[in-house]
């Protein structure tokens, strides 16, 4: 009743207005605005992904306190008193934390308002700045909102200006990018003022070609160095394999001459018991 009361007051102003001259009209779909602004979208699905972890969070709350309820219904026969109203203490302060988390996160100064406005209205300020301007440019008197609590029992299409909203921001957005880009193009390398002579270009050459000698013969040094190192290695290798093999042999000789002696005082007792 309230809004057909401001609707028949709004239509009679409108009529008195336009009695005097003739009026400029039109209005706006802000839900068709919005769903078709990037950023809108974007800020939105940031928004439900936060209420989807909220809510999940709450759930999981809610269901740990419904479990300790049946825990305590199924038990409560075989409990003290004092336990009893020990566990119903600790239900009743797990609902007031669920509910002081549900008011953190949905409250009228929770999360989810915070997070709103600092995502979405800024684009909102972006569609209410293209709605100034365009209502400046052509001279409009009024400039409804088709999806507002005021209820627009007809409306023509030739008055609608949402694409034309959606076309100033989407040129701003346009104009921004295109500053944004003239300005890093524009930023100055403090290098690049510095003009370079050729005699200093001749120094920077020359000073890089010393560089690069003194790398080369650094290399080469130390390729020398690994070199003799690994000859090293190799000399004490071949040293240690035919010490090996020297010691080899004459444990050789030394078995063949304990052999060749035991040998002989076996043939040598064996002579003897035979005499």
């Amino acid at each position: 009743m309230k809004k057909i009361f401001l609707f028949v007051v709004l239509l009679f102003t409108v009529s008195n207005f336009w009695s005097q001259r003739n009026q400029l009209i039109a209005y706006i779909d802000m839900e068709y605005i919005l769903e078709n602004v990037p950023e809108y979208i974007k800020a939105q699905n940031t928004l439900d992904a936060k209420v989807a972890k909220w809510k999940s969070n709450l759930d999981q709350q809610a269901r740990h306190i419904e479990v300790m309820k049946t825990d305590l219904a199924n038990e409560k026969a075989i409990l003290t008193k004092d336990l009893i109203e020990e566990k119903e203490e600790e239900i009743t302060l797990k609902q007031e934390e669920l509910r002081r988390l549900e008011s953190l996160y949905f409250g009228p100064t929770g999360d989810l308002f915070l997070m709103r406005k600092q995502l979405v209205k800024p684009i909102q300020d972006q569609v209410y700045n293209a709605i100034q301007s365009i209502a400046s440019r052509k001279n409009y008197d009024f400039v409804f909102e088709k999806s507002s609590d005021l209820v627009m029992l007809y409306s023509n299409k030739k008055y609608d200006i949402s694409d034309l909203v959606l076309a100033t921001i989407d040129r701003t957005r346009l104009s921004e990018e295109k500053k944004e880009q003239r300005n890093k193009k524009n930023e100055k390398d403090p290098l690049a003022d510095k003009e370079i002579s050729e005699k200093q270009q001749e120094l920077i050459d020359k000073k890089e070609a010393l560089i690069t000698e003194k790398k080369d013969e650094l290399e080469k040094k130390e390729e020398e160095k690994k070199a003799l190192v690994d000859a090293k290695k190799q000399e004490i290798a071949d040293k240690k394999e035919a010490l090996a093999k020297k010691r080899e042999e004459q444990r050789k000789i030394l078995r063949e001459k304990q052999e060749a002696l035991k040998k002989k005082k076996e043939e040598e007792k064996k002579k003897k018991n035979q005499e």
